[in-house]
């Protein structure tokens, strides 16, 4: 039982994230938003940063490379569920534009359901072994055994107020780095879950934004007139 108290605990999240996105859709959409805008001006405000104290003043922060490698990583595991959500995912659709509408509504479904697919075996492969096949691992398990082993990040430190406070080690543990990684996909299966169903119900085309740089360009096209 102790294996499954992290895919417990993923569940729990998406039926807390459920629950609050029907109660407070507004609040929640802005929150995950703002979330996004976070790690972006994070990562822009620590490049900005360490330019300056380098060539500035000949000092600058060791840890500044891996936080920005960490925080970009958040950043694209945080935004493949939010493109699935908000239909910003690039994407080719010319044979779905190419078919009768039910074909394509069977093809925008199929995409919906691989994506699904995706982020479950990517997850945890285990299941997989109840179709007979051999597979193991995936982003639970790995984040379990970081979260046992405690090891720590190569560069990133808790600030010294912290370490004395909770008498902490100085290296942030590795696992809370990671946490992001068992959770997004969760999000990205719950996403596409999401827009399965609004597919299936008529209320959303496809996966993806096939043509957004053609609504671009007819959104602007008057702007130059004047």
């Amino acid at each position: 039982m102790a294996y499954y108290w992290p895919h417990l605990y993923l569940l729990f999240f998406i039926v807390i994230l459920w629950v609050l996105e029907k109660c407070f859709p507004k609040a929640m959409e802005r929150a995950e938003e703002n979330l996004l805008i976070i790690v972006i001006s994070s990562i822009m405000a620590v490049s900005f940063g360490q330019v300056i104290a380098r060539y500035g003043f000949n000092t600058g922060w060791d840890a500044a490379l891996e936080f920005n490698t960490v925080a970009f990583s958040w950043l694209i595991l945080l935004g493949m569920s939010y493109g699935i959500k908000t239909g910003i995912h690039l994407g080719v659709d010319i044979v779905i534009n190419a078919v009768p509408k039910p074909i394509a509504k069977a093809l925008s479904l199929f995409g919906a359901f691989a994506a699904i697919m995706y982020g479950l075996i990517l997850l945890d492969a285990t299941w997989l072994s109840m179709l007979g096949i051999d597979a193991r691992g995936g982003a639970i398990e790995y984040w379990t055994k970081m979260f046992k082993i405690g090891i720590g990040t190569e560069e990133l430190r808790y600030p010294v107020f912290m370490q004395e406070m909770f008498d902490l080690r100085p290296r942030v543990q590795r696992w809370l780095v990671l946490i992001i990684l068992p959770i997004s996909l969760a999000m990205l299966s719950y996403r596409s879950l999401q827009a399965f169903i609004d597919i299936a119900r008529g209320k959303r085309d496809m996966l993806i934004s096939g043509h957004e740089a053609q609504d671009l360009v007819n959104a602007n096209k008057d702007s130059l007139k004047d």
